[in-house]
């Protein structure tokens, strides 16, 4: 039996591993493992990558949402617009600063924030929206915006699912006041560990998160801020110079993948996803939707087709979040899709007959029902 992981990291690894060796080496050879070269050159080409005037490396890309927030002068007591369908790690950062994380139900089509929603949810005392960029896709940025001159309210977007994922033909993270990356060794653009990175075009974000990132650290013996210890270390910024070359190409062998399953997937009842003319996918997840979920995954796993759900219980209805007072019901778009969505092997490496061998999985399950 064939066994195919959701992400085949090796498979990743091999065909670079010549070259990452040798700047490990390199690395160990000068022994200079804090904020060096590699995670200042690092900071230099994700910036012309993003086509943003800064680019601040931080540990993860927990740590990027929160400072950048921070940075934005969002404090204890402010209100933070985001979607209820995200990783926990959106909403922590929230949390980490006092901020109340304020949430609004999900566009079903592109499982990102609702962005007609919103408006309904502004008041006084909110600062800033985080927009999740979804999967690799982009959420809906333009009427965010509008709001954002409208009401002064800052836009943090949360791209780390989004390396190279654009929308009008800009990068995601580069159109609001800051954008956060994730270096987790999942991602499109990942390393082999932790790390993250803020990009902005604002010079004071720039400076603040660079204060903060270095427990506030202004000159050798000097600390302008109470800052944090959430820097990236130089071994993965080597690591991720070397990946960041291959982005664009790892980008479109996703997209060349989605296009392949999309095609064979047509005459499934499959719900695929849907990839807008004004946003360019670049497929962190390939994510289906079934009401049949949980027993074709369990169809799937007996068949060596490993498979993920991103995410089964939305933020609100975390433990950890009843604090806030949300209950069932309050979001039903993203509750209904919790139930349904189901992530299938997806990575650059994956193989033609590794596709079909899913799909056929799939199209002899539903020919069961």
């Amino acid at each position: 039996m064939k066994k195919i992981p959701l992400i085949d990291l090796k498979a990743g690894f091999e065909p670079i591993k010549d070259e990452v060796m040798k700047a490990i080496e390199s690395v160990f050879s000068t022994m200079n493992l804090y904020i060096g070269p590699n995670v200042q050159a690092l900071e230099e080409e994700f910036a012309s990558y993003c086509k943003t005037k800064y680019a601040i490396a931080v540990g993860s890309g927990t740590d990027a949402i929160h400072l950048a927030l921070l940075s934005a002068r969002i404090r204890r007591g402010d209100e933070v617009i985001v979607s209820p369908n995200t990783f926990f790690a959106t909403v922590e950062a929230i949390a980490y600063i006092g901020a109340m994380p304020v949430f609004v139900d999900i566009d079903p089509v592109t499982y990102t924030i609702d962005t007609f929603l919103i408006e309904k949810k502004i008041n006084s005392k909110t600062k800033a929206v985080v927009p999740v960029h979804m999967y690799g896709q982009s959420a809906n940025i333009k009427p965010i915006m509008e709001l954002s001159e409208k009401y002064g309210i800052k836009i943090i977007e949360d791209a780390c699912q989004a390396h190279g994922a654009e929308y009008h033909n800009k990068k995601c993270g580069s159109i609001g006041d800051a954008g956060c990356f994730s270096f987790y060794f999942t991602k499109n653009l990942g390393g082999y560990g932790e790390g993250g990175m803020v990009v902005t075009n604002n010079h004071d974000i720039a400076e603040k998160v660079r204060l903060f990132r270095n427990h506030g650290h202004k000159s050798k013996y000097e600390h302008s801020v109470m800052g944090y210890n959430n820097r990236l270390d130089e071994l993965q910024a080597a690591i991720l110079r070397i990946k960041l070359k291959h982005l664009d190409n790892y980008n479109e062998n996703r997209r060349s993948i989605a296009k392949k399953y999309n095609a064979l997937f047509g005459s499934t009842p499959l719900i695929l996803p849907k990839e807008t003319a004004d946003r360019k996918h670049v497929y962190h997840l390939y994510v289906v939707r079934t009401p049949q979920r949980d027993e074709l995954q369990e169809y799937l796993n007996e068949r060596g087709i490993s498979t993920g759900i991103h995410y089964k219980v939305p933020i609100h209805l975390q433990e950890a979040c009843r604090v806030y007072g949300y209950k069932y019901g309050d979001f039903p778009e993203t509750e209904k899709a919790c139930k349904e969505i189901l992530s299938l092997p997806i990575y650059p490496e994956l193989k033609d007959n590794d596709i079909r061998y899913i799909v056929d999985a799939i199209k002899e399950f539903y020919s069961k029902k």
